[in-house]
């Protein structure tokens, strides 16, 4: 892929807190940032797909859609994750891969999605008006397969800016900056790009809750330089997935990105942190926040333990199974729109909260670091 250089008069103009001149953190120095009690954040909206799941819940709702965001707001979660890209023509739109696929007389054919404009970009799947009839989506899965994208309830692709007017306005975004790993990026395209996300986030966010994260450490540490207003977390598989960028390979490098950036938090495959316990205090005296992803996340009892270990939030596929699990096993404090369930009482929220001793921690967490390597 070939990357153009931008000028920086090519740049959209922001307002001055973008520049951290003006309101927001105090950008000469590290500033912590914690999430509301413990949150539940719906991967991709509701959960992603994986359409060669036998489990019918990954395919309920197409991911990354206003139908799927939606969908997960009905239940007492805080945020969403999802990933935006920036097309050829500078729209921020909400898609994971950074191919996307389609079928025609029996040919595959593939597309980078930031090579395309948003309006070929918008012609893949159901669209918008009724008489009208979509590309017919596609999806590469890990294996090579190309899968036709079915899900049980679909919906048009869309962009940021769409997110921010149609999904409930309760919902927070944690907004995951994407990029291809494969590519080595020149600062001036990933300052063109950030700058052109944070245009629509500064134009409509309004008082949304926002997060930034992204697995690119140097997109990580530019939208923090770029701007003062929202945290930003890094993104690791702390270990799990080796990257030539070895800033990318394990938790302790996470935190040395964060402290050299500035950033406000990490978000861990869980499984990274499940095999090395030790990192948590490191990251807590860091100053930094913690929050996971992974497949594990939904197991409720491996929620549960992150609860109890001090991880601030997860980020599940399960939302309605884990936030409820949320609600009962760890009796998390109700919203106003989303009462406990009529078993559990404010009684409840006070006898149930977990009280382990540091040896019973150090305990439960060397034994899943041992279930973890099997």
């Amino acid at each position: 892929m070939a990357l153009r250089t931008v000028l920086v008069a090519d740049v959209p103009s922001l307002p001055d807190s973008v520049y951290g001149l003006s309101e927001g953190l105090d950008m000469s120095k590290p500033t912590s940032f914690k999430m509301p009690g413990f949150s539940v954040i719906g991967h991709r909206g509701n959960g992603m797909n994986v359409l060669q799941s036998s489990d019918r819940r990954t395919r309920g709702f197409k991911e990354n859609s206003i139908l799927s965001f939606n969908s997960a707001a009905k239940f007492p979660i805080d945020f969403i994750e999802f990933d935006v890209q920036v097309t050829k023509d500078d729209f921020p739109v909400i898609f994971h891969d950074d191919f996307i696929y389609s079928q025609e007389n029996g040919i595959i054919n593939e597309s980078r999605v930031t090579d395309l404009r948003l309006s070929e970009f918008l012609l893949y799947g159901p669209q918008k008006e009724a008489e009208k009839i979509g590309k017919t989506l596609m999806r590469k899965s890990k294996e090579g397969q190309v899968l036709k994208w079915d899900v049980d309830s679909d919906d048009p692709l869309c962009t940021l800016q769409e997110a921010f007017e149609r999904v409930e306005q309760s919902l927070g975004f944690n907004i995951e900056l994407k990029f291809d790993d494969k590519i080595v990026y020149e600062r001036e395209f990933l300052v063109h790009v950030l700058r052109t996300v944070l245009q629509v986030v500064f134009d409509y966010a309004k008082d949304r809750p926002v997060i930034f994260s992204s697995f690119q450490p140097d997109a990580a540490q530019l939208v923090r330089e770029l701007q003062s207003t929202y945290p930003v977390y890094f993104l690791t598989d702390a270990g799990n997935q080796m990257y030539k960028d070895e800033r990318r390979n394990s938790l302790e490098e996470a935190i040395k990105v964060c402290l050299e950036g500035k950033l406000q938090g990490i978000v861990s495959e869980v499984k990274g942190v499940f095999r090395n316990p030790s990192a948590i205090a490191k990251i807590k005296e860091s100053n930094l926040s913690l929050l996971t992803y992974g497949k594990l996340n939904n197991v409720g009892e491996a929620v549960y333990m992150q609860y109890v270990m001090g991880i601030e939030g997860v980020i599940v596929d399960f939302v309605e199974e884990i936030s409820e699990s949320v609600t009962l096993m760890m009796i998390r404090p109700p919203s106003p729109s989303s009462p406990l369930p009529s078993s559990a009482s404010k009684d409840d929220v006070a006898i149930a909260r977990p009280e382990f001793s540091q040896k019973e921690i150090d305990f439960l967490l060397k034994l899943l670091s041992q279930l973890i390597q099997h």
